[in-house]
């Protein structure tokens, strides 16, 4: 399995300059309109670094799940639950690459979105992300929509959100 896991993971490192690209552009953008606001309200600025990491990796999310295939070659749904683990080690690997690709997601999304910072919110949070990458692979054939995929993702997402409260409080603990 962990063959597989490393085999995948070095097919999308291509994707990582594009992804870098894509997400410095959102990035400033965000960026930009979030402080006009933040000032607006009489705030201080956001966080340059959190948000910068959090887009370009929201990017490089969006084009491994699905600007990486081609349309139309993949079709189907599969709404069986946990139907994905246990039938190979492929197919083990690809449970677990689900639930690796959130965990930085939900690391990186309670520290840009101060809404987030509860485990309900930032995990609802990660399942419609995830619920929205499926539906577009299948509306547009890049993927196969899959419970067992937005389940994973959730659970990476949360993981993801412990760690950050992990992190957090190593650092409140050491001021």
């Amino acid at each position: 399995m962990l063959k597989y896991i490393y085999q995948d993971l070095l097919s999308v490192v291509r994707f990582l300059p594009g992804g870098v690209v894509m997400g410095a552009i959102v990035s400033v953008t965000f960026f930009w309109v979030a402080d006009k606001v933040q000032r607006r309200r009489g705030k201080k600025r956001i966080a340059m670094v959190p948000s910068v990491l959090f887009w370009t990796y929201f990017s490089v999310i969006l084009i491994i799940t699905f600007l990486s295939r081609e349309s139309g070659t993949r079709q189907g749904m599969d709404l069986e639950l946990f139907s994905t683990w246990g039938i190979n080690e492929r197919n083990n690997a690809y449970v677990v690459e689900n639930v690796l690709l959130f965990i930085p997601y939900g690391f990186l999304s309670p520290c840009v979105f101060r809404a987030l910072r509860r485990v309900c919110r930032c995990g609802v949070f990660g399942f419609l992300t995830s619920l929205g990458i499926e539906l577009l692979q299948l509306v547009t054939q890049r993927g196969y929509f899959q419970i067992d995929d937005i389940l994973t993702n959730g659970l990476g997402t949360i993981i993801g959100y412990f760690l950050f409260r992990f992190v957090t409080a190593i650092i409140r603990k050491r001021r």
